[in-house]
Parts: structure tokens; C-alpha cells; sequence
């Protein structure tokens, strides 16, 4: 089971989106450099699909996405919490996923999500505001990955 240790509403993790961002715990990418070193901890608090269903009602019309910020260490429950958010929110909540892996896995559907980013944060290339950066941020428009990593970049 997937733990967390905050979530917030943010404006920047999903362009065009005010999003309730889940950070989630256990990250096994350890990146040298990363900001939120207490991630990596097993830690935080069962999240549940109840859970996420009273965090829709409580924020209702005031979020437009919702973001699993991490979960690496369990993607088939990001997928099944990505998949319970469209449900219960009939498809009007968008789903996001920050993913610190170059790649999806294998046998990955990304059919529930409106958004994902991959890449590790390495700290010489920056994240996804750097043109440098190798973190690319994808919408997801029928079944493919299409490359929006620009939006970030000034």
C-alpha cells in the first residue's frame, strides 16, 4: 500500500491545472540532490482510495487534476488510484503522474492519466524548467506520449 506525507494544491506541478499534488513515500530513486529527501523514507500515511474520495468532495470544483508526486516503488497502485480518481470523478478530474524512472514499466496502461513525467533529477541538468534537463513532462492524448516539456521552460 502506497503512503504519503502531504498533498497541497499547487499551480505549477501541471500547467493550466490547479492540482491537489499527493506526495508520496518509499521513492527508490534516491537523486543526488533531490528536495524532498524525506520522501525516500518509509513513512507518511496509508493512502486509500476512501481517502481520495473525501479529498475530491472536500476540494470540488476549486482543483482540476490531481498529481501522485512519486510511487515508483508501486506503479500498478498509482495506476489503480489514477484509475479510482476518474471513476468517482466521472473523467472531469484530470490525473497526473511525477515518476523519477526514465521509463514507464513494460506492461504499463497509461490510459487513466492525462499527464506524466519521467526522468531522475539530476542535479547538473536541472528539472523540468532547465532547458538542460532530461526529466521530460508528456500529455497523454489517446494512448500516446506527446512531449510538453517546453511549457515549463521560459
Amino acid at each position: 500500500m502506497l503512503k504519503f506525507d502531504s498533498c497541497n494544491i499547487v499551480f505549477q506541478e501541471v500547467p493550466g491545472e490547479v492540482t491537489l499534488a499527493i506526495n508520496l513515500c518509499g521513492c527508490p530513486n534516491a537523486c543526488r540532490g533531490c528536495h524532498s529527501e524525506h520522501l525516500q523514507h518509509d513513512s507518511g500515511e496509508m493512502l486509500t482510495v476512501e481517502l481520495l474520495w473525501q479529498w475530491i468532495d472536500k476540494y470540488g470544483q476549486a482543483i482540476t487534476c490531481i498529481c501522485f508526486m512519486g510511487g515508483d516503488v508501486a506503479p500498478a497502485e498509482v495506476h489503480y488510484l489514477a484509475s479510482a480518481v476518474k471513476e468517482y470523478s466521472s473523467g472531469s478530474l484530470k490525473v497526473a503522474w511525477y515518476s523519477g524512472k526514465e521509463k514507464l514499466p513494460s506492461d504499463f496502461s497509461v490510459v487513466p492519466f492525462n499527464f506524466i513525467k519521467l526522468g531522475a533529477y539530476i542535479e547538473e541538468y536541472g528539472g523540468l524548467t532547465s532547458i538542460y534537463t532530461n526529466q521530460r513532462f508528456y500529455e497523454v492524448a489517446d494512448g500516446m506520449l506527446i512531449d510538453k516539456t517546453s511549457l515549463f521552460q521560459k
